[in-house]
């Protein structure tokens, strides 16, 4: 560490190690040698579906044999637009142990965002949940993708289970709708573009060539998508290295974390969090991967009743409404040993009425939040076991270092005042994906030889090296978890025919925390603003996944300008947060109603038709 760097937190660490020694080489090697030491040990649950680690290895052997069949080389890129399952986080290990590079991707993204995130990552290959055929089928063309792998969201689940969803899900639309019956294995699809689960694996057993996995920390591992500093999306590349600190420190720093333990993995492998904590994290300490392709409020409370999880990772948005969930009334959790809040600030009363309900449920824990984001695979900042100081998201991890600095500038404030977050450390991302001009002002070398990534978002840090979260100095929205880029929406509303200009906002929300609220300035001639704005969802819905979708929408005569003639949404932010300021939101009571109609974990839901029992 440079003598420069100060880390006052480092005395508040308890029996965790300040430093950890990273091995050199990839993501899946770190997973192959630590389930050598628990073969045994049940890697994943999907739906009852358990594998070992043993099991595991060679499903990831097996489709990692299909990608070279197919021809996937080194560096080449594989799309996976998957929820999570079963055949996502194989694919996600077997495009690793190659030496391909795993772009993520969120399943219910629009057919222009899929185009948008295949084109910026330059994907030779799509591996994808089979309700977004429709979707891709629009695209492809506009892509340099060669093989499209369509994946049924049945495929692992158990006989019973998989043969009611056969007969009742999507696939049976999708198959009236495209010319190549994706259930039917048999039927030769190795001449056109597309190509079934079923098929691809055969692929592979007739490959018996040796694979060469000796990859470097320094290999690309994985694309996620973010706004970074000027929240428009981009592509992160996170190396092999990101990745193994990433799962190594998060079990130091957390220290709660044990072999076997069980691990409810809501957070979404396309999200950081998700892929860094839920899944390779959970995959290095030997514990099991609950995999959850939906998440759904109302009965969530079976969820837990039926796999009895050791850890639950979540956003905000998931214990406000477990706490609203009655169902929980009568059961004990004393089960629950960790619970991890990130994606999204934690505030004090929730953290406050969580730990309550923990309590009053017999769980020994308490909620504990971090901070991350994804250039820095999610999490490089969490609460210590026994030291939670009121609005703090924590202290760094292990061989991560935090200042506060002038925004955009080296200079570091003195502590207790607030300036913006930089981050250096062996989690920070390689970089924007063919964007040199984005990563060049996201990633600064300081004066003291490190790399320090400028994450634009504000933050205090204390004598003792306690973070606090105070804004986000870039343009974005997180609502429920997710990125939102008010950008990308008022791109969309802009090219409206009716429309002069628009203006996206958060807004305040009793579940989700933060929405998108859309202010649009209409053209002169423009009439009829009911019709008009029906035209305007209908393209918002058709170009933006719905969780991007503006909650309100307002027409204006004209929006508040700067003095250089931008739209001043500094302004709009503040005259709702002055709205609002004495409006009371619905009653709790209705809350569970509004998460499922409200979130896309509803739609998903729909989409995957699986037996909520």
């Amino acid at each position: 560490m440079s003598r420069s760097i100060r880390a006052p937190w480092l005395k508040y660490y308890g029996d965790e190690k300040q430093h950890l020694e990273y091995p050199d080489f990839s993501a899946y090697k770190l997973i192959e040698y630590t389930a050598s030491k628990h073969l045994n040990n049940i890697s994943y649950n999907y739906y009852g579906n358990k594998k070992t680690y043993h099991e595991f290895l060679k499903q990831i052997d097996e489709v990692a044999r299909s990608l070279k069949a197919l021809g996937v080389k080194y560096k080449d890129v594989v799309s996976i637009c998957m929820p999570n399952t079963p055949e996502a986080i194989i694919s996600f290990y077997a495009c690793n142990k190659i030496g391909a590079i795993a772009s993520m991707i969120h399943p219910l993204s629009a057919e222009n965002e899929i185009k948008h995130y295949l084109n910026i990552s330059k994907s030779s290959y799509l591996i994808t949940i089979d309700f977004t055929i429709p979707k891709v089928e629009k695209i492809i063309k506009s892509t340099k993708v060669k093989k499209v792998i369509s994946v049924g969201v049945g495929e692992s689940m158990p006989p019973v289970m998989k043969s009611l969803y056969a007969a009742t899900n999507v696939t049976k639309t999708l198959t009236k709708l495209n010319p190549i019956n994706y259930l039917n294995e048999d039927y030769n699809e190795l001449n056109s573009m597309k190509i079934s689960w079923g098929s691809f694996l055969r692929l592979g057993r007739d490959y018996l060539k040796e694979m060469d996995d000796n990859f470097k920390g320094k290999d690309v591992a994985a694309i996620l998508y973010s706004g970074g500093t000027t929240g428009t999306p981009k592509g992160v590349k996170l190396t092999n290295l990101n990745l193994n600190a990433s799962a190594m420190q998060n079990f130091e720093h957390v220290a709660c974390l044990h072999d076997k333990d069980k691990v409810l993995a809501i957070m979404p492998i396309f999200h950081g969090f998700g892929l860094s904590v839920c899944i390779h994290c959970v995959q290095y300490f030997g514990g099991t991967s609950i995999l959850l392709p939906q998440f759904n409020a109302k009965t969530f409370d079976k969820i837990v009743k039926k796999y009895e999880p050791n850890v639950l990772v979540g956003v905000p948005t998931l214990f406000e409404a477990i706490c609203n969930n009655k169902n929980f009334r009568f059961m004990r959790l004393d089960y629950l040993t960790c619970v991890i809040s990130g994606g999204d600030s934690l505030s004090i009363e929730l953290k406050k009425k969580f730990d309550e309900w923990l309590k009053k449920h017999h769980s020994p824990t308490t909620i504990r939040e971090g901070y991350g984001l994804t250039e820095c695979c999610a999490a490089s900042c969490f609460t210590p076991l026994n030291n939670y100081r009121p609005g703090s998201i924590g202290i760094p991890y292990p061989d991560t270092y935090y200042k506060i600095v002038e925004e955009g500038k080296e200079k570091e404030v003195p502590y207790g005042t607030e300036g913006e977050i930089v981050i250096t450390g062996p989690t920070v991302m390689a970089g924007y994906i063919n964007n040199k001009k984005e990563t060049k002002a996201t990633l600064k070398k300081h004066r003291d030889g490190r790399i320090w990534l400028h994450t634009g978002d504000s933050g205090i840090m204390d004598k003792d090296g306690f973070v606090y979260f105070k804004g986000r100095l870039k343009r974005m929205i997180i609502t429920s978890g997710y990125c939102v880029y008010p950008g990308m929406i008022e791109n969309v509303i802009d090219s409206h025919p009716s429309v002069k200009m628009s203006c996206v906002i958060g807004i305040p929300h009793p579940y989700k925390v933060t929405v998108a609220k859309a202010f649009i300035v209409l053209k002169r001639d423009a009439k009829d603003k009911e019709a008009i704005l029906d035209s305007i969802k209908g393209l918002v819905e058709k170009n933006l996944a719905r969780f991007s979708w503006p909650y309100e929408y307002e027409f204006r005569d004209e929006l508040p300008k700067t003095l250089v003639g931008k739209v001043a949404y500094n302004v709009l932010m503040q005259e709702e947060k002055m709205k609002r300021k004495d409006k009371q939101f619905e009653r709790t009571e209705d809350l569970l109603e509004q998460v499922d109609d409200e979130t896309d974990s509803e739609e998903l839901i729909d989409k995957l038709k699986v037996d909520k029992k």
